[in-house]
């Protein structure tokens, strides 16, 4: 388990002292996939360097497992670092090493002899898929290859926690699918607890458990992944939710609502399923039951760690007293119903 506990952080700027995270509290239980994700600035990186305590906060205790790890001595320190592997954007391998030569540094620093370091190496790299590859050089493979070659150098001192800082944002779509599919796969084989930094909402979807948001060097919501895309609580969560979620309607529909909201006729709903209440035909029995007309305008359904997942705008029409009980029976039902006062 990884514990932040009031986690502030500073920094002397050419203008003065500049405050990075403020009071930071989180908890990560063993085993799980969590994300935090941001906007650039928002304080993503420092906050997952202090976990390894690349940058030891101005405030604060780091726990990870049973050990605080501010209190340790540099000795201890680099002891626990040991488990606590790190991935990074821009791979940081090096280019006169081959992709075995790269895996093997940490085994190397740490004095290991070439038998042990082959029994520890040559599996990781069939993990990852690189076995193939193992004699060449970083400038012969692909930037996913080159990721994947990071992953096998993070898993070699055999960690209890990975952190991922942005390790998707310089890949393409595709490359970026398939190193969360690997992420995914060493989680669920080694349990390992992984933390995943980044700026892009399609990642947290894709492989996340829970999620903290930080705006600003503070946490501005947080919780299970589902629960964050049906009922996003904050401005930036919903700015961020917009690359994978169409929450805004499109200019031309927003025109034509606004218009019709002007007449005093129709209510403008925003509704999310989950679950199983995106299987159940919730609409059409809720237009049989109230007597009312439902003009979806914008949606999609989609899924969120193979759980169905569904968001649609929605105008809806019919008599107040019927709609405000056809609106009780849909949160009964599990939809999540937010009511807009305007476009």
């Amino acid at each position: 388990m990884i514990e932040l506990r009031n986690i502030s952080q500073r920094f002397r700027g050419p203008e003065g002292w500049v405050q990075a995270l403020h009071d930071i509290n989180l908890t990560i239980p063993s085993g799980e996939i969590f994300g935090i994700i941001g906007r650039s600035g928002a304080g993503k990186s420092t906050l997952v360097r202090t976990i390894n305590l690349l940058q030891r906060p101005s405030a604060g205790e780091v726990v990870v497992g049973a050990r605080v790890l501010n209190t340790l001595t540099s000795a201890q320190l680099r002891e626990a670092r040991r488990e606590i592997g790190m991935i990074f954007q821009h791979f940081n391998l090096l280019n006169s090493r081959t992709v075995f030569e790269n895996v093997a540094l940490p085994l190397e620093l740490a004095g290991m002899k070439r038998a042990a370091i082959d029994a520890v190496v040559l599996p990781l790299l069939d993990l990852v898929g690189l076995a193939a590859h193992k004699d060449r050089y970083p400038a012969q493979i692909s930037g996913g290859q080159k990721q994947r070659v990071g992953i096998a150098r993070a898993l070699a001192n055999k960690p209890k926690v990975l952190l991922s800082d942005e390790a998707t944002s310089a890949l393409d779509p595709e490359t970026t699918r398939a190193i969360l599919d690997l992420l995914k796969r060493i989680n669920r084989e080694l349990g390992l607890t992984i933390v995943m930094i980044t700026h892009q909402m399609e990642v947290i979807k894709q492989v996340c458990d829970r999620v903290a948001v930080l705006d600003a060097g503070r946490v501005v919501e947080e919780g299970r992944v589902v629960d964050v895309f049906l009922q996003p609580r904050h401005d930036v969560t919903r700015a961020l939710l917009g690359d994978v979620i169409a929450h805004e309607l499109p200019s031309a529909v927003k025109t034509r609502v606004a218009a019709h909201l002007e007449t005093g006729a129709g209510q403008l709903l925003r509704l999310a399923f989950a679950g199983a209440s995106v299987d159940k035909p919730v609409l059409s029995e809720t237009i049989r039951r109230y007597a009312l007309d439902f003009n979806i305008l914008h949606g999609q359904v989609d899924e969120i760690q193979g759980r169905a997942f569904g968001s649609l705008a929605v105008l809806a029409d019919g008599e107040p007293e019927q709609l405000d009980a056809a609106l009780a029976f849909l949160r009964e039902q599990g939809v999540v119903v937010e009511e807009l006062s305007h476009v």
